[in-house]
């Protein structure tokens, strides 16, 4: 019985993670349009945009290879591997032994390694430039949500992130100076993974300085919408990564019943508003910055994380 709770929960977690995500970025945009003194669009309209293109033929150009055809569907696959290793509404899933935090960045790195092989295919200037700015603030992104994870696991003893959530849950450790510099870190990684403000603005396929939009200008049809919905896809993994690790109050235990995921589900999509809030008041408050000073905000980050690991060696005697 409890096996196919495991698995009933696993199923829901999936459609709830495929269908939320391109609600996520339409309420983040509606929220910032309106904190902008703008009507905004509707927050369905990006299932419209998913539902138009899915419709459309893929068209590519002459000199394509099969890596522009298969890295959309590699990328995809990824991320939603990677999406259902990430808890929402309960713990105790079925694939919740295999939700390793370093497993999650593996899959994350493949996922962007398929992008920037799709950008350089073709070879187009601008396709070729967002690869290589992608992958050069992958080097400072990775190995800051490195150290967040050897963070994690000095505290919990473990990579898994279900028992991560679940020692967090219990408040055993209570506050920590390397927690507050590790949430720090990972939120600065969260929006350099994602391409949002005030790394990358994702509003606009016409900025010199872009990055992720880059990648995509040799994309149409249905691989576009799989690269818009991984990109969707990414945007609320990350949102459920933070609030899974940082906020892990009122998701349902292991092995709960029916109203148990009922109330997980009204606080996790409580957290998700409030993240969704929080990130478009963020974009709203601060511009974008010039590419040179991306490496600089994730140096920062870096430094963070790399302070949260050490001042938890010296406090536990590890150093």
């Amino acid at each position: 019985m409890e096996t196919f709770g495991a698995i009933l929960t696993q199923v829901l977690h999936v459609g709830l993670m495929l269908a939320a995500a391109p609600l996520v970025v339409g309420v983040t945009r509606w929220l910032k349009a309106r904190m902008m003194g703008r009507r905004g669009a509707s927050p369905l309209q990006p299932l419209r945009d998913l539902d138009k293109l899915l419709r459309k033929t893929p068209v590519l150009a002459e000199n394509a290879s099969i890596v522009s055809e298969a890295a959309p569907y590699a990328g995809f696959a990824a991320c939603l591997l990677a999406i259902a290793l990430v808890p929402s509404f309960a713990r105790g899933m079925a694939f919740a032994p295999l939700a390793d935090l370093i497993l999650l960045a593996g899959l994350l790195a493949f996922g962007r390694m398929a992008l920037a092989l799709a950008g350089m295919d073709v070879g187009t200037a601008f396709g070729g430039l967002g690869a290589a700015r992608e992958m050069s603030f992958a080097a400072f992104a990775e190995p800051a949500l490195l150290l967040c994870i050897l963070t994690f696991a000095i505290l919990a003893g473990t990579t898994n992130l279900d028992l991560i959530a679940a020692t967090f849950r219990d408040g055993a450790l209570g506050l920590r100076v390397s927690l507050g510099l590790a949430a720090m870190a990972m939120l600065a990684v969260a929006i350099a993974e994602n391409a949002r403000i005030p790394v990358d603005n994702p509003a606009t396929h016409l900025e010199l300085t872009m990055v992720h939009e880059a990648m995509l200008l040799e994309s149409s049809g249905r691989h576009l919408a799989l690269w818009e919905y991984q990109a969707a896809l990414k945007l609320t993994l990350w949102l459920s990564l933070l609030v899974a690790v940082f906020l892990p109050f009122g998701t349902a235990p292991e092995a709960g019943g029916p109203l148990a995921w009922l109330g997980g589900l009204a606080a996790w999509l409580l957290k998700m508003g409030a993240m969704c809030l929080g990130l478009a008041g963020f974009e709203s408050a601060i511009a974008k910055m010039r590419v040179f000073r991306v490496p600089e905000f994730l140096g920062a980050a870096l430094l963070l994380a790399l302070l949260a690991a050490a001042l938890l060696f010296v406090s536990t005697g590890l150093a």
